[in-house]
């Protein structure tokens, strides 16, 4: 073989391995860039058909639309959220999602333990004492129970309508404010019935406290209440009552008997965090406020099935004054 053939079989050689390496290096670039995240549920779980989730939707198109690594742990109880963070941790994830406000200060405890370690929670607020690597996502649920009010408010023929909270928190009172007042503004004349389950995984309670609203004349009941609030949608489906969702479109559930939920778009929050943070930004130490103006709030989109034109539009130009401003939606 000449010295110039042996020089040119060198240099393929060479280039090969070259290509080899790189393609290595590519790859292993490509495994170290894919984002890894773990959500940390409320009770509930993520089949609650309401907050939980909610936001594994947000997750699921995240992985979707980037490819991001998403898994979840349920908590089955409130002792079970400083454990399952801990967890997430030990799972070397970039970003930890917690998802309610009854993990408030199991997640501030992890957050403050582990400095290095991403975290955001919905429904929390902070702040000025949110840490720097904690993300906050919250919404203006006042906004959300106003507009789902005004619809109760004209379409109740009893001048009777109901509200069935699950935990009594700012967050759920927020609901709760907000429903009251839209339903004074639509109607006057109209009364509010207000209950509180006291947890958000009993459905039978939910059942119950709805069971007796009705027979006080109620015809409409909105259910802020997580899984407790299936148990009032399941009893205006038996009873041929009137019901409203909440956080998803839960119409599916009851299509003749849920009027409209109050849409409340965790996924849209989560979601964008995690967008973020793919696009290598992280806003930690900072809250996040989403309400009708971010059209993470509103009215289902199923709510032409049973509200009619009329009512749609009269809530639609009192959403345009809330986001105007000429609306201030009390808070408490």
């Amino acid at each position: 073989m000449t010295l110039k053939k042996i020089l040119c079989l060198m240099t393929s050689m060479i280039m090969t391995l070259s290509l080899l390496v790189g393609c290595s290096t590519n790859k292993k670039a490509e495994q170290k860039n894919t984002l890894k995240v773990t959500m940390v549920t409320s009770v509930g779980g993520v089949t609650d058909n309401s907050f939980n989730q909610s936001a594994w939707e947000g997750l699921q198109k995240a992985k979707k639309d980037f490819g991001v690594n998403v898994s979840y742990i349920e908590s089955k109880q409130e002792a079970d959220y400083a454990t399952n963070l801990e967890t997430a941790v030990e799972g070397n994830n970039d970003l930890i999602l917690a998802t309610g406000f009854p993990m408030q200060q199991a997640l501030l405890d992890a957050a403050k333990n582990y400095p290095d370690q991403k975290f955001a929670i919905v429904d929390v607020d902070y702040g000025e004492e949110t840490p720097d690597n904690v993300i906050c996502i919250t919404f203006n649920e006042n906004q959300s129970g106003y507009v789902v009010g005004l619809v109760a408010g004209k379409m109740t023929k009893t001048n009777v309508v109901g509200f069935v909270g699950g935990m009594n928190n700012v967050v759920v009172k927020r609901f709760q404010v907000g429903y009251e007042a839209g339903v004074k503004a639509a109607n006057p004349n109209a009364k509010v019935l207000a209950q509180y389950v006291n947890s958000f995984t009993d459905s039978a309670k939910g059942k119950s406290i709805a069971t007796q609203m009705y027979k006080n004349n109620a015809d409409i009941i909105f259910a802020a209440a997580g899984d407790s609030g299936l148990g009032v949608l399941e009893c205006a489906k038996e009873n041929g009552k009137l019901a409203i969702g909440v956080d998803r479109d839960q119409n599916d559930i009851a299509p003749d008997n849920i009027i409209t939920s109050a849409m409340k778009k965790v996924d849209k929050g989560v979601y964008g965090v995690v967008k973020s943070l793919n696009e290598g930004k992280f806003d930690g130490g900072q809250v996040l406020v989403l309400g009708l103006k971010e059209n993470a709030i509103g009215l289902a989109p199923s709510t032409d099935k049973n509200v009619s034109k009329e009512v749609i539009d009269f809530v639609n130009a009192q959403s345009d004054k809330i986001i105007s401003g000429e609306i201030v939606v009390p808070t408490k």
